[in-house]
């Protein structure tokens, strides 16, 4: 028997996604169980990339099956690209699973949940699918108008088969299982384990001390930090207004790393602003996620409310990782919401509120013990409830609890 996970990115992509499935398939590895990864050869901001076919990688053998090449911003071409990964990934898994085996499919691309399922059925193998997100929600919020009606219906009726087939479901938070149960999934099979962040990689650092602060020109500034996918999930109009009634400021800048459908925009309109206050950076490696991320003071967080219940930002881990603020733009009633107010590690304001984000920023400026405290109160949480260890051993716990063993 052996574990079989699919998802359209793997090490050594740098997206959310394909790291937190290369940490778990690692420590899986590890730990003596076979693990197989059915994966795409490209990498998720750089479609032109041509990694190997067939890798073994820390005990993980990655099987990268081939797809069109068009990428994340070309619409129809990313269908096509969804469309081939389908294709060619249900022939390797048709090849690959076995009976017994245990087929964790991922959400990336959306409804790889159904030709997985389907495999897992003539095979005689046991689906568990691991939801990043809910579509065709997600895209039905965004505007998508193929999502909504009669078709987003028909779409999600398929989907929720694929659950229902399913021995397992992995929601990413509270509000996710919440709406699963409520459409009807049976609640024993749908378990909530949170995404992580590496906790021992990614420490608490002094900002003034980060080489990477006086690198950038920030030396003596306070930050504030965005990193990591800025896309349609997100909104940048409430960041805008305030880093626009800060630019007299001297002392204060904001700071984005990382790419996403909606840097272009931000940038376009920091240019026809003229603002001098912001600056951007590329996705930086991982193993300079701890000063990249230490450098800000405090980290924004965003989500439209739309959104709550069918993603949980993958961020907010890094950053609690990371030991600073949390300021969460979004619903003060969603989960992300309500994690920051328990952990007493931030604020939230409403989408749109800009005087309520300046004032945040503000405030957190001038009292360096609050936002100390916040900063600490952030790392504990993430130290007691969503480490990295906790996550990958509920995990293996719950693949042994469905037969898997490791290797004599």
């Amino acid at each position: 028997m052996k574990v079989v996970f699919v998802n359209r990115f793997f090490y050594p992509d740098h997206s959310a996604t394909s790291q937190i499935l290369s940490d778990l398939a690692f420590f899986l590895a590890e730990r003596g169980y076979p693990v197989h990864v059915v994966t795409s050869r490209q990498r998720y901001g750089d479609p032109g990339a041509v990694l190997p076919a067939l890798e073994s990688v820390r005990g993980v053998q990655a099987h990268r099956i081939w797809t069109s090449r068009f990428g994340r911003h070309f619409l129809p071409g990313r269908a096509l690209d969804y469309l081939t990964f389908y294709l060619s990934a249900t022939w390797a898994l048709l090849r690959l699973v076995r009976r017994r085996d245990l087929l964790v499919a991922k959400t990336d691309p959306p409804l790889i949940s159904v030709p997985a399922g389907w495999v897992a059925a003539l095979r005689g193998a046991r689906l568990i699918n691991w939801l990043q997100d809910l579509f065709p929600e997600v895209a039905a919020e965004l505007g998508v108008r193929l999502a909504r009606g009669v078709v987003g219906r028909l779409l999600a009726r398929i989907r929720n088969h694929s659950l229902h087939r399913a021995v397992m479901n992995v929601a990413i938070g509270e509000r996710m299982r919440m709406r699963l149960v409520t459409q009807g999934l049976d609640g024993g099979r749908v378990r909530v384990i949170h995404n992580w962040a590496d906790g021992g990689q990614i420490r608490p650092q002094d900002s003034e001390r980060q080489p990477l602060k006086a690198e950038w020109g920030l030396s003596g500034k306070f930050v504030v930090g965005y990193s990591g996918n800025l896309g349609r999930a997100h909104e940048y109009a409430t960041l805008l207004g305030a880093a626009l009634r800060l630019v007299g400021d001297p002392e204060i800048s904001f700071l984005f790393i990382g790419g996403g459908a909606l840097v272009q925009p931000l940038k376009a309109n920091i240019r026809a602003l003229g603002l001098s206050n912001v600056q951007f950076r590329p996705y930086q490696p991982r193993q300079r996620l701890a000063e990249s991320l230490g450098v800000a003071d405090v980290h924004l967080v965003v989500l439209r409310p739309a959104l709550e219940g069918l993603i949980v930002p993958s961020k907010l881990y890094g950053i609690m990782a990371a030991g600073r603020p949390i300021l969460n733009v979004g619903s003060p009633e969603g989960e992300v919401a309500e994690m920051v107010r328990d952990a007493e590690a931030g604020f939230t304001v409403e989408i749109g509120d800009a005087d309520g984000l300046i004032r945040r920023v503000q405030e957190l400026k001038k009292d360096a013990d609050l936002c100390r405290r916040m900063g600490e109160n952030a790392r504990r949480v993430l130290d007691e409830r969503f480490s990295k260890e906790r996550a990958l051993r509920a995990w293996e716990e719950m693949l042994r609890g469905l037969g898997l063993e490791a290797r004599g």
